[in-house]
């Protein structure tokens, strides 16, 4: 029994790295044609994407998936940051008990959610104060860093957590502050996990595609600031992918190709630093 056991449940953990196998090959037999045909060059450069004629750039899409992942980390990285020291170091246990919980409670609401907020709140708000279209790059930015907020603050957390309790004591031994001590000592000393965890948020953000569908203002074109509308990868191919035949439907095929090589680029960066030691 316990042989069969072993055996059904490897035959469980094989499953998953099949079924991740067989999505890869899926979506290279459908998208290298096109990058074969077109150029990997002319296709990650390109500046224009234009199914019906046949050009399929895909530059604009990448850059507007970069401006709003690198948005997303500069407002959400240090509010995370900042909340998981809080709450693992300074807040009363009693404290901690109730906002962490709430915290990752953000992780719960569905993303169309946080999309309908931001188009009836937040895109009026930077229309009428900062100008432009209001759907751009900060709104963007904005919805996504509350929405990494809970992976960020939960890795940060554990990250913070478990450094030995010896380092802060003999921090405080030796004279230094509590603010000191934590950001000398414990901070640098938890540095790997919280790394891991920025790196887990910026998958998230680079995934996301509802809310950015609705929020960004999905602009075909090279943005020139934050307040300027644009498309990311994820929301060209959640779009397009309806409608769209013959190399139209390669093209955004391949289009996933570039994505999922950049998450896996992103989660293996994950896994090596949050194995790392102390």
């Amino acid at each position: 029994m316990d042989r069969f056991i072993s055996r059904l449940l490897f035959l469980a953990a094989c499953s998953s790295t099949a079924i991740l196998a067989l999505i890869a090959l899926f979506i290279f037999m459908e998208g290298a044609p096109i990058l074969f045909r077109s150029g990997f060059g002319h296709f990650l450069a390109g500046r224009t994407w234009a199914p019906l004629e046949g050009q399929f750039g895909i530059l604009p899409f990448i850059l507007g998936s970069l401006w709003v992942t690198a948005g997303s980390l500069l407002l959400g990285v240090p509010l995370g940051v900042a909340c998981a020291t809080y709450l693992a170091v300074f807040a009363p246990p009693r404290s901690a008990l109730i906002l962490k919980p709430a915290i990752e409670l953000l992780a719960g609401i569905p993303s169309v959610v946080y999309g309908f907020l931001g188009v009836l709140w937040l895109a009026p708000l930077i229309r009428t104060h900062l100008g432009g279209p209001g759907l751009s790059i900060l709104g963007a930015s904005c919805v996504l860093a509350i929405m990494i907020l809970p992976t960020i603050v939960s890795v940060s957390i554990d990250a913070l957590q478990a450094v030995p309790r010896s380092y802060r004591e003999g921090s405080l031994a030796l004279g230094a502050t509590e603010w000191q001590t934590t950001r000398r000592v414990v901070l640098r000393a938890a540095r790997s996990g919280i790394l891991a965890g920025v790196i887990l948020g910026m998958g998230r953000a680079v995934g996301e595609t509802m809310a950015v569908i609705m929020i960004s203002g999905n602009a075909t074109h090279i943005p020139g600031s934050i307040l300027d509308s644009v498309r990311t990868l994820t929301a060209n191919i959640a779009i397009e992918m309806g409608y769209a035949v013959g190399d139209h439907r390669r093209a955004l095929f391949a289009t996933g190709v570039v994505l999922f090589f950049f998450i896996m680029i992103l989660n293996t960066a994950a896994l090596r630093v949050a194995r790392r030691k102390f």
